[in-house]
């Protein structure tokens, strides 16, 4: 089985008894912040081993009753077998799509930021709905997240930025970073006209401070305001908002949520972090045209998937070919069938 690599279990097995053994040494506990890596590491390795190992279990067991019944030609136990075996076969599908997460920092956080483009009014309005769906989405993951900034306007939300805080929440989400297009007749168009509304959606991993990306004070701008929206009389009063524009690249990052400027510009750091990672990343791979999706127009032609409300009702992802008519369950965060096909599609396409 793939996962950026052939899937072994002697080799996670042997990963997991060299962090034991960490944690097993008297001095484990000195250095708080590492344990609790080492520790969540050992949680995830545990979380991708053991499952397989349960399923194998059972699998034995399930051929063992099986050959049983076969000997003495007992019919009674035909529908437990059979109950059985598709249990089986859905925790082994279950297993399966979590192999094909093992690309570097797929365990991590995610940073998830959505973008108005083309679209005025209309396309707040979208940005408004796909922080719904991911809300949703997040809720149904037994996730949790954060607004790191929101910026409203007129008919909805004109940029927002989250951070998702789950294991394999940067897996999962990657696949979601691109141009999103709407089709649907217009609440806001007093003729009921048919609108396309454009957002961009960019996902990268909340990454940890030991991997080093090198930015000096001269090298950004760092800008002050007040902040706009939800969060009482104190944050319209001071300039507590921050922005952080990296010259060299353009990559802008920004920060409301809290009250404290101080923490605020830690936040939008941290954001930045992430972000230049990913740029720098996608430049040594060649591919940064390929990954760097919010340097797209967010425009027509671009669309990584679009959603149809009017003149029939479809969800299409224009990479996988995955399609859904059930739009509602799309828009309540059902989007599983959508990730799951989108990391087959980029397994098969690396």
């Amino acid at each position: 089985m793939k996962s950026g690599g052939v899937f072994d279990p002697d080799r996670l097995k042997s990963s997991i008894n060299e962090l034991e053994q960490k944690t097993a040494e008297p001095a484990f506990w000195n250095d708080r912040e590492e344990a609790e890596k080492v520790l969540s590491r050992l949680k995830i390795l545990k979380g991708r081993f053991e499952p397989w190992k349960d399923l194998k279990s059972e699998t034995e067991d399930l051929r063992e009753l099986y050959n049983l019944a076969v000997e003495e030609d007992d019919e009674s136990v035909e529908n437990e077998i059979a109950a059985s075996l598709a249990g089986i076969e859905a925790e082994f599908e279950r297993l399966e799509v979590l192999e094909l997460l093992g690309a570097k920092f797929d365990t991590n956080n995610a940073f998830l930021t959505i973008h108005s483009g083309a679209g005025g009014t209309e396309a707040c309005d979208w940005v408004n709905m796909l922080y719904r769906m991911y809300s949703r989405w997040i809720e149904r993951s037994d996730f949790k997240f954060d607004i790191l900034d929101m910026q409203e306007a007129e008919g909805g939300i004109k940029s927002v930025t989250v951070q998702v805080d789950g294991e394999y929440a940067h897996g999962y989400l990657k696949g979601e970073s691109g141009v999103h297009r709407l089709v649907r007749i217009s609440p806001f168009d007093s003729s009921s006209r048919r609108h396309t509304s454009f957002a961009s959606v960019y996902v990268s991993p909340v990454i940890e401070d030991d991997i080093e990306v090198d930015i000096k004070p001269d090298d950004i701008r760092i800008d002050t305001y007040r902040a706009s929206g939800a969060g009482g009389q104190h944050v319209n009063k001071t300039d507590s908002a921050v922005r952080i524009t990296h010259l060299e690249t353009g990559i802008v990052v920004q920060c409301q949520n809290e009250r404290s400027q101080h923490k605020n510009k830690a936040n939008a750091m941290k954001v930045l972090k992430s972000r230049l990672y990913e740029h720098y990343q996608a430049e040594k791979e060649k591919e940064q045209e390929k990954r760097a999706q919010e340097k797209k127009d967010i425009s027509w032609g671009n669309q990584i998937r679009s959603y149809v409300f009017h003149p029939y009702n479809m969800v299409k992802d224009h990479r996988t070919k995955c399609e859904t008519g059930n739009i509602q369950a799309v828009m309540d965060g059902d989007l599983e069938r959508f990730i799951e096909e989108f990391l087959k599609w980029n397994r098969t396409d690396k």
